[in-house]
């Protein structure tokens, strides 16, 4: 399962849906969620991909403290 912040919102999607594998890059993941949200690549640039030891992947905006 992959769990995306983006804008605001939360999603979970399948990697098949997303068509990635857990070999793959963070640029390329971030690449293949730019394409499933029809947006530029450059939108997912700050994201962190955070993988889970249970599999799953978070993808998320880099967090900002202070």
């Amino acid at each position: 399962m992959v769990h995306v912040r983006f804008e605001g919102r939360s999603y979970d999607v399948t990697e098949r849906q997303l068509g990635i594998s857990a070999s793959m890059s963070d640029a390329a993941v971030k690449e293949r969620l730019a394409h499933y949200f029809d947006v530029h690549r450059d939108r997912f640039e700050s994201y962190i991909c955070d993988r889970r030891p249970s599999g799953d992947l978070i993808v998320r905006p880099e967090a900002v403290y202070g």
